[in-house]
C-alpha cells in the first residue's frame, strides 16, 4: 500500500509539471523584436561606460541581446568581457553556495534533531528541481520581451543560445555570455523557493513541497522577475524616443521606474509572503505554544548563517554583472549593513532579555543581507550602515511580538525576516539612492549621466513594487496550496509529525545516536 501511495504522489507531482508546460505552451508571446537593436551603438564598444554601470534605473539584469544584423557589418562584433565572464562565474558558485549547503545547514540547524534531513532534502531537491524548470522554460518566461508581466517561450529549453550568445550588462558596448547569464539567473530562481520551506518547515508533504514549488515558481516567480528586472538593455536607448521604445517593451515595474539591485522584491517580499501564506494554510505544528520547539544545532545555524554571507556576494556584487566599481560598492555595502544588522539585533535583544544570544546575532546577519540585497549597488556606504542598523529592530519585533500576538507558525521566520525587510529594504533603497544622501542615484541613458532624483516619484514606484510583490506572491500560493492540498494533499499525518519527517518521509536519519 506504502508504495502505491508513493507512486501516485510521484505521478501526481509530474502530471502537474506536465500540464503547467503544456498550459504555458498554449501562450503566444512574440520574441522580443528589440533584441537585436541593442547594438546599435556597437560602433561606440571601445567607450567602457563603467559609471553608467549599476547606477541605472535598471535594478540588477539585463535583457540578453542578439547578434548584430548583417547591414551592421562595418561596425566590429561585440566581444564579452574576460574579466566580467570570470567574475560572473565566480559569482554564480557563490549564489549556489548560499543555498546548498548555506541555507539547507542554516534552516537544518533551527529544526528539530527528527526533521533535520527533511529540510536538507527539500532545499537540495528544490534547487535541483528549480534549475531544470528554469532551463525548460523559465529563463524564457522571465527574460524575453512583448508582455510587460509574463514574458514568451521563444528561448523555452534555451533556443538559440550558444557560446556566442551575449547578454548587456549596464555600461554600453559592455557584453557576457547569455550562458553565464542564464547560469546567474538560475541561482536566483532557484534559491527563492528554497527559503519558503522554513515557514511550513516539520510538517509538509515532500511531494506536496515539490507540486506546490513547481506552480509558485512558474506563476508568481517568473512574472515578479520580469516585471522587475527585464529590459533591453542600455544599447537600445539612444535618444529620448528610444528610450520610450524600451519602456513599452520592458517589465512593467522596471517601466515605472522601480529598482532592486540584487532581488529584494523578486526574492525576499516574494518569498517571505508565500511563506506566511503556506504556514496559515498548513497550520501550525503539534504542540506548537505548548512543547519546547527550540532549534537543535545552533552550530550549524551558524555555520550555515556564515556561508550564506560569504555566498551573498556574489548575490548582490554579481548583480552588477560587472568587474568594476560598482561591483565594488555593492561588495563594501553587503559586508559592512550586514555587520551593523548583527550588531543592531544583538543589542536590542541584550537589552529585552538580559542577555545575547548566537541566534539573535544569525537572524541580525540574515536581516541585514536581505534589507541591503535591493540597495547595495545604489546607496552609499553609510546609508548601508543605516539600513543595517534599523532593519534588526524591525524584524525583532515581527519575530518576537507580532508572531505570538496573531499565532501563526512561521516555523524559522520567514515573513519576519524575509518579507519585512525585503520590505523595509526595497523602500530605504528609494530614500538612500538619493546623491544629496550618499547614494549612487538613477542613471539616465539618454544623457548619459545620473538624472535628477525626485523623492515622491522614486517611492512611488517602489510602493508599486512592494506592493505587487505582496499581492501576486500571496494570491498565486494560496491557490497554488489549495489545488495541491486537493490533488495530493498538504500535511503528513499526525503520528507521521511526531515521529519526524526524516524517518517517515525519507526512511532516512539525519544522526544515529
Amino acid at each position: 500500500m506504502n508504495k502505491i501511495t508513493g507512486m501516485k504522489k510521484f505521478l501526481s507531482i509530474f502530471s502537474l509539471v506536465a500540464i503547467l508546460g503544456l498550459g504555458a505552451t498554449q501562450m503566444s508571446f512574440a520574441e522580443d523584436a528589440a533584441a537585436a537593436a541593442t547594438v546599435e551603438a556597437v560602433a561606440d564598444a571601445a567607450v567602457a561606460m563603467d559609471a553608467a554601470a549599476s547606477s541605472s534605473s535598471a535594478p540588477a539584469k539585463a535583457a540578453p541581446v542578439e547578434a548584430a544584423p548583417a547591414e551592421a557589418a562595418a561596425a566590429p562584433a561585440p566581444v564579452p568581457n574576460k574579466g566580467d565572464t570570470a567574475w560572473m562565474i565566480v559569482a554564480t558558485a557563490l549564489v549556489t553556495l548560499m543555498t546548498i549547503p548555506g541555507l539547507a545547514l542554516f534552516y537544518g540547524g533551527l529544526v528539530r534533531q527528527k526533521n533535520m534531513l527533511s529540510v536538507l532534502m527539500q532545499t537540495f531537491v528544490i534547487f535541483s528541481f528549480m534549475g531544470v524548470l528554469w532551463a525548460l522554460y523559465g529563463y524564457s518566461v522571465a527574460f524575453t520581451g512583448s508582455n510587460p508581466y509574463f514574458g514568451g517561450l521563444s528561448k523555452a529549453f534555451l533556443a538559440g543560445i550558444t557560446p556566442d550568445s551575449i547578454a548587456a550588462t549596464f555600461s554600453k558596448g559592455a557584453y557576457i555570455p547569455e550562458l553565464i547569464f542564464v547560469a546567474f539567473q538560475l541561482t536566483f530562481a532557484a534559491i527563492t523557493p528554497a527559503l519558503i520551506i522554513g515557514a511550513f518547515a516539520e510538517r509538509m508533504k515532500f511531494s506536496a513541497v515539490l507540486a506546490f514549488m513547481a506552480l509558485w515558481f512558474t506563476f508568481a516567480y517568473l512574472p515578479m522577475a520580469h516585471m522587475v528586472w527585464y529590459w533591453d538593455g542600455p544599447d537600445a536607448i539612444t535618444s529620448a524616443e528610444s528610450l520610450n521604445t524600451v519602456l513599452a517593451n520592458a517589465g512593467w515595474l522596471w517601466a515605472k521606474g522601480a529598482i532592486d539591485f540584487a532581488g529584494g522584491t523578486v526574492v525576499h517580499i516574494n518569498a517571505g509572503v508565500a511563506g506566511l501564506v503556506a504556514c496559515i494554510v498548513l497550520g501550525k505544528r503539534i504542540g506548537y505554544g505548548k512543547e519546547a520547539m527550540t532549534p537543535h544545532s545552533l552550530t550549524l545555524t551558524m555555520v550555515g548563517a556564515a556561508l550564506l554571507w560569504v555566498g551573498w556576494f556574489g548575490f548582490n556584487a554579481g548583480s552588477n554583472l560587472e568587474a568594476n566599481g560598482y561591483a565594488a560598492l555593492a561588495f563594501l555595502n553587503t559586508m559592512i549593513a550586514t555587520g551593523a544588522a548583527t550588531l543592531s539585533w544583538m543589542f536590542v535583544e541584550w537589552f529585552h532579555k538580559s542577555k545575547p544570544s548566537m541566534l539573535g546575532a544569525a537572524s541580525g546577519a540574515v536581516a541585514g543581507l536581505v534589507a541591503v540585497t535591493p540597495a547595495c549597488g545604489f546607496v552609499g556606504p553609510m546609508g548601508a550602515i543605516i539600513i543595517g542598523l534599523l532593519v534588526s529592530p524591525i524584524c525583532y519585533i515581527f519575530v518576537s511580538k507580532v508572531k505570538h500576538m496573531f499565532g501563526y507558525d512561521d516555523a524559522l521566520d520567514v515573513f519576519g525576516i524575509h518579507a519585512v525587510g525585503g520590505i523595509f529594504g526595497a523602500l530605504a533603497t528609494g530614500v538612500f539612492v538619493n546623491p544629496a544622501l550618499g547614494g549612487m542615484g538613477v542613471y539616465d541613458y539618454v544623457a548619459n549621466a545620473v538624472g535628477e532624483y525626485n523623492f515622491a516619484a522614486q517611492m512611488t514606484a517602489q510602493l508599486w513594487a512592494v506592493g505587487t510583490a505582496i499581492v501576486v506572491s500571496a494570491v498565486v500560493a494560496f491557490i497554488s496550496l489549495k489545488v495541491v492540498d486537493i490533488l495530493i494533499g498538504l500535511r503528513v499525518s499526525e503520528e507521521s509529525e511526531r515521529e519526524g519527517l526524516d524517518t517517515t518521509e525519507h526512511g532516512e536519519r539525519a544522526y544515529h545516536v
